[in-house]
């Protein structure tokens, strides 16, 4: 605990002086602490420091350990930031209070089918900042009439902005500049989507300088992940 206490205040020291840096306020950000592979229990320890914000990426994780938690943790939001298969909409709809990897017609659709007079859910549109398309993420050119798709016929689905993850093989800074072309053409369609869901342990000073407001931290955090085998 006190290990964790000390990455998670330095992380955030970090993350203030990288806002401060580009001229930001810190306190426009929401840090994502990203559990991966660990223990549910990893996540009543995150809500007894503070933490606010968890994400997952695989819906059976997700799902598990939305159930194994304490009531330690009801002020927690719980992001899924994975891909997203169509039949496993519903399910994370159940567990998710934001889902950032809305990427296609049809998964919007799902989300919205799997619960569509519910509170409205939260939601990104990923784009895929790369040239291949079997990443996951809309590509830029398909980015507007996904937003108008979800706007326009996924009432149960606030679009919030847009999410990506920075390409290997490009600078981090050019990734997320690109993502921020994104996020204006989003913006032209749903005018309060602001919200940039970029930058992860290695990069997020970038994601800051280029508008992120939702940084998806892991390891810097958590430490690394358990073995899982």
């Amino acid at each position: 605990m006190t290990a964790l206490a000390e990455r998670l205040t330095a992380l955030d020291a970090r993350i203030a002086d990288a806002a401060r840096a580009v001229g930001r306020d810190p306190g426009e950000l929401t840090r994502i602490v990203v559990t991966k592979f660990h223990p549910a229990r990893l996540i009543d320890d995150l809500a007894a420091l503070g933490v606010h914000d968890v994400g997952e990426s695989r819906q059976q994780e997700l799902t598990a350990k939305r159930g194994e938690t304490t009531d330690a943790v009801s002020d927690v939001r719980w992001h899924f930031i994975g891909q997203l298969q169509t039949k496993k909409a519903k399910a994370v709809r159940a567990a998710s209070d934001c889902v950032h990897s809305v990427d296609r017609d049809r998964v919007a659709d799902a989300l919205h089918a799997a619960d569509p007079e519910g509170s409205p859910l939260d939601v990104f549109l990923q784009v895929n900042l790369t040239d291949d398309p079997a990443r996951g993420g809309a590509a830029p050119s398909e980015v507007e009439a996904l937003a108008t798709h979800i706007a326009a016929r996924c009432a149960s689905l606030r679009l919030r902005g847009v999410m990506a993850v920075a390409p290997l093989t490009a600078a981090p800074a050019e990734a997320f500049e690109r993502l921020a072309g994104a996020a204006a053409t989003v913006r032209r369609v749903v005018p309060d989507a602001a919200w940039m869901s970029a930058g992860m342990s290695g990069d997020f000073a970038e994601a800051i300088a280029a508008g992120a407001t939702h940084l998806r931290i892991g390891t810097a955090i958590t430490g690394p992940r358990p073995d899982r085998g």
